[in-house]
């Protein structure tokens, strides 16, 4: 069985590409600030997890998400990888999301954020979005509300 079931904070909001197909298919990737329960001294305080979204999905997510709002991902683990311009092997472990909650209400997010404007959420270390990754998964259309 592979299934992930996170929740944190957007790093940024999302970024949607289009794939270059007969019917463009939305691909939103983003990065989850997932707090850790337990930290060891020098170890950072956040996981940062790769999200990538598909079709209605990603469109939900470029649409209704925004950097440093709470949501709940519930997907898959997925590793792939590529030659990089020097030839060099690199591999990427991220989570295709199955379906996407908000994980606190608008009103408590906007008042949040009024009441801290310069929210900070670090930036993960290595956030490479190139490339594509195919999916042969079908898309509902409801949305959660």
């Amino acid at each position: 069985m592979n299934k992930v079931i996170l929740m944190g904070r957007l790093t940024k909001d999302p970024e949607v590409r289009y794939s270059q197909s007969a019917q463009p298919l939305a691909i939103a990737r983003y990065t989850l600030a997932v707090n850790r329960r337990f930290k060891r001294e020098g170890e950072p305080d956040a996981d940062f997890i790769n999200i990538v979204s598909f079709g209605k999905s990603g469109e939900f997510a470029e649409k209704y998400f925004k950097k440093g709002q709470q949501v709940c991902i519930v997907g898959r683990l997925q590793v792939r990888s590529y030659d990089d311009a020097n030839g060099t092997r690199k591999w990427m472990t991220e989570v295709i999301a199955e379906e996407q909650h908000f994980a606190e209400s608008k009103t408590s997010f906007e008042k949040r954020m009024a009441m801290e404007p310069q929210v900070h959420v670090p930036a993960p270390e290595n956030n490479n979005t190139d490339g594509f990754v195919p999916i042969d998964e079908s898309f509902d259309d409801d949305l959660p509300f």
